[in-house]
């Protein structure tokens, strides 16, 4: 069967409801994938690190619970997990807050201990991960993953990435802009919006992204919702309508790519898996949260 890793961050999830009270849950835009992978059969793994603290212990039994594999989870005594408040306005649009800067997650490429997990990726048939992935482990850290996924490609194994750009996850935009251009190199899959391109490279984005069209498949959503796939030198675009009633857009890409990626891992057309992404994307953004309930899931 085939494995996925899925590398990143999750985080204790406060979402601010109406009358400002906080309910607790967890989320992170790899994490999403990994689970909405996980229900829609995939085998997948979580590659991350956590602390050793009770709210670390829930997270771990809440993945095992989805079916996500966390036999690679570095846990680090004395460290917590990040943490994040979701506010959304009467659109469904939502802005989050972040204490993050001492997690656990940013250590993963720079604590020894994690070294059996790095040799591990090489044995995944596809590695997923994201911009977000890439603002968690400084020049060092990013230094070793791209070095990693070489490698693994090297082997045969593949690579998608995301590209979910938040600016207050990097120092500047030089240094970000270097480490997509390292992660398109990267990669055999890309999945990414023109809303993030243009915020990472101003007007140019989307050209800079297309250089790598003739080496890798490139799923491009705008914001009509238009996805506009290439693939082998074909190029199809793929429409979809808004939902009527969104709430909270909460992981509408991170559930895209995941239904994206496990339908083209099951042998179906892009044009499919832009279309089954599109499915699952437009449920996640009729319920609040970045998980919705397992009753809420789309017909497949």
């Amino acid at each position: 069967m085939t494995r996925v890793a899925c590398i990143g961050e999750c985080m204790i999830e406060l979402r601010e409801e109406a009358d400002g009270r906080l309910s607790r849950s967890f989320g992170g835009d790899t994490l999403n994938t990994a689970v909405y992978l996980a229900r829609l059969g995939t085998r997948v793994d979580y590659i991350t690190a956590l602390g050793d603290d009770s709210w670390s212990d829930e997270l771990i039994a809440a993945w095992d619970a989805e079916g996500v594999g966390t036999d690679r989870v570095l846990r680090l005594p004395g460290r917590l997990p990040g943490l994040y408040i979701i506010q959304t306005d009467p659109k469904g649009e939502r802005r989050f807050s972040y204490w993050r800067e001492t997690a656990a997650a940013r250590l993963l490429f720079k604590a020894p201990e994690a070294q059996p997990i790095i040799e591990s990726l090489a044995t995944y048939d596809l590695i997923y991960l994201s911009g977000i992935s890439l603002s968690l482990y400084g020049d060092e850290g990013r230094a070793r993953l791209f070095s990693v996924l070489r490698d693994a490609r090297s082997a045969g194994k593949r690579v998608a990435f995301d590209t979910n750009f938040r600016p207050r996850g990097w120092p500047d935009q030089t240094v970000a802009r270097t480490a997509f251009r390292q992660a398109f190199e990267c990669a055999d899959i890309i999945l990414a919006s023109t809303e993030d391109l243009d915020l990472l490279f101003g007007g140019t984005g989307v050209d800079a992204l297309l250089a790598f069209s003739d080496r890798a498949e490139i799923v491009l959503k705008h914001p009509d919702l238009t996805c506009r796939v290439l693939s082998k030198g074909k190029e199809i675009l793929v429409p979809s309508k808004p939902a009527e009633d969104v709430v909270d857009t909460t992981a509408a890409g991170d559930s895209f790519a995941a239904a994206y990626l496990n339908a083209r891992l099951s042998g179906k057309s892009p044009e499919a898996a832009a279309q089954s992404g599109h499915r699952l994307a437009g449920q996640v953004v009729r319920h609040r949260g970045a998980i919705i309930r397992r009753d809420a899931m789309p017909n497949p």
